[in-house]
C-alpha cells in the first residue's frame, strides 16, 4: 500500500521541478523528502524520478503515479469536506486564500467578515501572496482560491486544470501631488509629465513593468522612477511628500486619497484585470468563499 503523504511529496517535487524547491515550499529538509521519495520508489518497485542537470523530471512510471495522487488527493479533500458538513449540519471545512495586497484589503478581508455571518463553520486562512506564487500553491493543494491580477498586455499564463472567474476590472490612474499644475484637470496628458520623477513598485514585478509599459506607450517617454515600494500606501505618502508622480489602480486608492489629485491619462484607459482561481472541482465550503469574494467584489472599483 503506497503512502499518500509521499505520493504528495512526489507531486510536489514534480510541480517545483526541483527537490530544493518542494523542501522549501513544505519546509522540510531535501534529504528528508530524498528518503521518502526513496522508500515510494521501493514500494512501486520501478524508479519515479530521473535527474536532468539540478532538475529531476517523472520517469513514465512517477507520471502514471502522479495523475492518480492528484485524483485521490481530491478524493481526499472532498471526503473531508463532507465530513465536516455532515458534523456541523451546514456547509463546513477549512479554506485558504492567497491575495494579492490591495485585493486581499478590499476584497478578502469583506468576503471573510461575511462569511463570518453566513457560513460560521467554514474556517478561512488567507496570506498575502502574489500571482507567481500562489499558483504553483494553489496546484499543489496549499491553497484552495487565489485571488490574481493580470494588467492589459501582460496576459498570465493560463492553467487548463485550474477554474478561472473575472471578479473586475480596474482602471489605472495618474497620481499627483494636489498642488501640481495638471492637477486641476479631468484627464492629464501624460505627454506632459516626462520630467516628473514617479513612484513604483519593486523592479521584476508586474506593477513595475506595467508602469514603464504605460508612460512608453502613452506618454512616450522613458519614466525617470527614483523610489519603489511594494506597499501602494507608501507610494501614495511619496507622492504626497516628495512631488513624485504614480500609476495606481481602483482598489490600491480605495475610497479616497487625501492630498494627492487622481486622474485618468487623457491618452487611453490602461487597466488590469482582478480574477479569482480555484481547482476544477470546488467544495461546498470552496463554492461559497468564492462566492463571497464576488460579491465583496462588487462595487469595488471607483466610479
Amino acid at each position: 500500500m503506497m503512502d499518500l503523504h509521499r505520493l504528495r511529496l512526489l507531486r510536489e517535487v514534480h510541480g517545483r521541478g526541483t527537490v530544493h524547491g518542494a523542501a522549501r515550499a513544505l519546509g522540510y529538509s531535501p534529504s528528508a523528502i530524498s528518503q521518502q521519495l526513496a522508500v515510494l520508489e521501493r514500494e512501486a518497485g520501478t524508479p519515479l524520478l530521473e535527474r536532468i542537470g539540478r532538475n529531476v523530471r517523472l520517469t513514465a512510471a512517477g507520471e502514471v503515479l502522479v495523475r492518480h495522487a492528484t485524483a485521490l488527493l481530491e478524493g481526499v479533500e472532498a471526503a473531508e469536506a463532507e465530513l465536516a458538513a455532515v458534523a456541523a449540519g451546514r456547509v463546513a471545512g477549512l479554506v485558504r486564500i492567497g491575495a494579492f495586497q490591495s485585493a486581499f484589503i478590499r476584497v478578502v478581508a469583506p468576503a471573510i467578515r461575511s462569511l463570518a455571518a453566513t457560513h460560521p463553520d467554514i474556517r478561512v486562512q488567507a496570506a498575502e501572496l502574489e500571482v507567481e506564487q500562489a499558483a504553483p500553491a494553489l496546484r499543489m493543494q496549499q491553497l484552495d482560491v487565489m485571488v490574481g491580477d493580470e494588467y492589459d498586455g501582460q496576459p498570465r499564463a493560463v492553467h487548463t486544470d485550474l477554474h478561472r472567474e473575472h471578479l473586475l476590472r480596474e482602471r489605472i490612474s495618474v497620481v499627483l501631488p494636489e498642488d501640481h499644475p495638471l492637477a486641476a484637470s479631468d484627464r492629464v496628458p501624460l505627454r506632459q509629465l516626462s520630467e516628473l520623477p514617479w513612484a513604483a513598485c519593486q523592479q521584476g514585478t508586474g506593477h513595475r513593468e506595467m508602469h514603464v509599459r504605460v508612460c512608453r506607450e502613452l506618454g512616450g517617454f522613458e519614466p525617470d522612477i527614483r523610489y519603489s515600494s511594494d506597499d501602494f500606501r507608501i507610494l501614495l505618502e511619496l507622492v504626497r511628500t516628495t512631488g513624485a508622480g504614480a500609476l495606481l489602480t481602483d482598489l490600491a486608492l480605495g475610497t479616497g486619497a487625501p492630498g494627492v489629485a487622481v486622474r485618468l491619462p487623457a491618452e487611453g484607459d490602461p487597466g488590469r484585470a482582478v480574477f479569482l482561481l480555484t481547482r476544477r472541482t470546488r467544495t461546498p465550503a470552496v463554492a461559497a468563499v468564492a462566492d463571497a469574494l464576488a460579491a465583496a467584489a462588487t462595487g469595488q472599483t471607483r466610479s
